[in-house]
């Protein structure tokens, strides 16, 4: 094993001032080192962090390394007080290895296709029309997160999973608590206890009586109303909270580079390579941990058996070895194949409604208002801390000319 290699002490948490679409300079400077590092968890644990973009694509692609919940132990920041870890409970199975993955995950794929997703572009046009009416009438001034970026997802997901609209307000409370960064132990386990009691009263709402939606769908297969709850669980938080977060930091960003907007507003035909640019240099999604199952080379280190191995996104994102400028925000970049959505078989099932959702709001929003400016210093912009899930801003004053 190399001795050049770089070890972290503490996992970086702070990003640089005046930098909010950056990853912590540690992380970005650890990459210069090479694309994997050493990192030992509070607990003892050797593992290991890796930044690069090969080494992040060849994991999440590499099924000796597992996604198991019950062998991330040393990952969880909770005090466990040598408790063991259970597995993910039936439905959540973005913490399950094949078959258990694929039992639950393959029901969904056909619901999620890009053909028909995009037949839900003219509800999306329609949600986000709606919600800039709303923001012109009230007039110049407002927070971009409630009234704009937050409710378009909401509703969709809702929508689409069956959940009535007027519910929306406890569930995106508690999702925030678990999702956010911001809350004790106790709150965040509060949150998701609330959320569970709440999707169990909907699977069982919808056995009573079935509607058009992807929920009421997955009733005539054979999963249970726990697996259907817990499937509901990974649709409702994913399908609401990132694509949120996009939508307003990605405003923020576009509102930071002036000159990108610009381009965006002349040419509309540049939103899709937009959205993939913007998926890219955000990384709102920072990472995953995994856990090795074997004995596994990875970048000249041997991972041994039971190390988890934290994969920086963000980092792999910004590799220069991947991308020509990685800290550029280039909306006509042409060196795509981001991370942003994943891959392997954990790969995003929604990306391709997060895309559809992205292409219509932004492009409405910049047409809408097209004095569209921050309310505030770019400093003052409340941010997610970087021990959130997804990263994010909090609230995004805005304002524009009447």
């Amino acid at each position: 094993m190399s001795e050049s290699v770089h070890t972290f002490t503490t996992m970086p948490t702070e990003r640089q001032p005046g930098c909010p679409f950056d990853p912590p300079k540690e992380l970005l400077e650890a990459r210069e080192h090479g694309p994997i590092s050493r990192f030992p968890f509070p607990d003892g644990h050797q593992g290991w962090l890796v930044t690069g973009y090969d080494l992040v694509r060849a994991v999440l692609g590499d099924q000796r390394f597992s996604s198991r919940k019950e062998l991330m132990r040393h990952h969880w920041a909770m005090d466990l007080a040598g408790m063991e870890i259970p597995p993910a409970p039936p439905g959540e199975f973005l913490l399950m290895d094949e078959p258990r993955h694929g039992r639950y995950r393959k029901p969904l794929v056909g619901k999620f296709t890009v053909r028909r997703m995009r037949q839900l572009t003219e509800r999306v046009e329609q949600v986000t029309a709606e919600h800039l009416d709303a923001m012109e009438k009230a007039g110049p001034g407002a927070d971009l997160v409630t009234a704009f970026a937050k409710p378009i997802p909401a509703v969709i997901i809702c929508e689409l999973l069956g959940v009535p609209y007027e519910d929306r307000g406890s569930f995106q409370d508690n999702i925030d608590k678990f999702l956010g960064g911001e809350v004790s132990d106790e709150e965040l386990i509060a949150a998701y206890i609330a959320t569970q009691t709440y999707l169990a009263e909907l699977v069982a709402a919808k056995r009573a009586n079935p509607t058009d939606d992807v929920l009421s769908d997955l009733l005539d297969s054979d999963l249970n109303d726990e697996e259907l709850k817990g499937i509901a669980l990974i649709l409702l938080s994913a399908g609401f909270d990132t694509t949120a977060n996009m939508l307003s930091l990605g405003t923020f960003a576009l509102l930071q580079n002036p000159a990108q907007l610009a381009a965006l507003r002349n040419d509309p035909t540049l939103i899709d390579p937009a959205v993939e640019e913007l998926m890219r240099y955000l990384g709102i999604v920072k990472g995953f941990p995994r856990v090795a199952l074997e004995d596994v080379e990875l970048g000249g280190q041997t991972i041994k058996a039971g190390s988890i191995v934290v994969l920086s996104y963000n980092t792999a994102n910004r590799d220069p070895e991947r991308f020509t400028d990685p800290h550029l925000l280039d909306l006509r970049r042409q060196d795509g194949g981001h991370l942003g959505f994943g891959h392997g078989i954990h790969q995003c099932l929604g990306q391709q409604l997060a895309r559809v959702e992205m292409r219509v709001a932004f492009s409405a929003l910049i047409k809408r208002f097209p004095t569209l400016r921050l309310a505030v210093p770019a400093e003052e912009v409340a941010l997610r801390p970087e021990t959130a899930d997804i990263y994010g801003v909090k609230s995004l004053p805005v304002t524009w000319d009447a």
